[in-house]
């Protein structure tokens, strides 16, 4: 039982959670990349806070791939509200900000493809370890479409009116 929950129900909730994240993140990347920013956000960084801690919440025994993955995001989960909420997106912490959401949506998106071939039955079959080559792929293009994002997000995202309040 976690949180008065059964393990499924509680994962359950987890996935939910996560997939909400990865959704407001994917808005929120294309606002950044149009140069505006999004009124989703504070609800995507919640999120992010969210996966994270339920992700801690697992029963388990030693380090997992997804306790290393909670600890390296929540850095950048810190960088992004300081950069928002702290600094006003002022000059360096723009850059900050930027980056960090969009490592935050790539670890996320990361996670979604390696699920992808852990669950869904024809990429399992490409990949049934995760280190064969269609697997490889799949995380490169990711990653380079990740990369020719965060390059014209960090040109283009210029906010010229602040919102107090997210």
């Amino acid at each position: 039982m976690v949180l008065g929950m059964s393990l499924h129900a509680f994962t359950v909730l987890h996935v939910i959670i996560s997939i909400a994240e990865l959704f407001a993140g994917v808005v929120v990347g294309l606002e950044l990349l149009a140069g505006r920013r999004s009124a989703l956000t504070g609800f995507f960084l919640l999120m992010a806070a969210l996966t994270s801690i339920t992700g801690f919440l697992f029963p388990f025994h030693g380090m997992t791939p997804g306790i290393v993955l909670g600890i390296v995001s929540l850095p950048f989960l810190l960088l992004a509200a300081v950069g928002l909420y702290g600094a006003h997106l002022r000059g360096a912490w723009r850059t900050v900000y930027v980056v960090s959401v969009l490592i935050l949506l790539y670890l996320d998106a990361f996670v979604a493809v390696v699920q992808s071939f852990e669950k869904i039955g024809p990429l399992h079959v490409l990949a049934p370890t995760g280190k064969e080559a269609p697997f490889a792929v799949a995380q490169g293009v990711v990653l380079l479409v990740f990369l020719v994002i965060g390059f014209f997000a960090v040109k283009r995202f210029h906010p010229t009116v602040m919102v107090a309040a997210d």
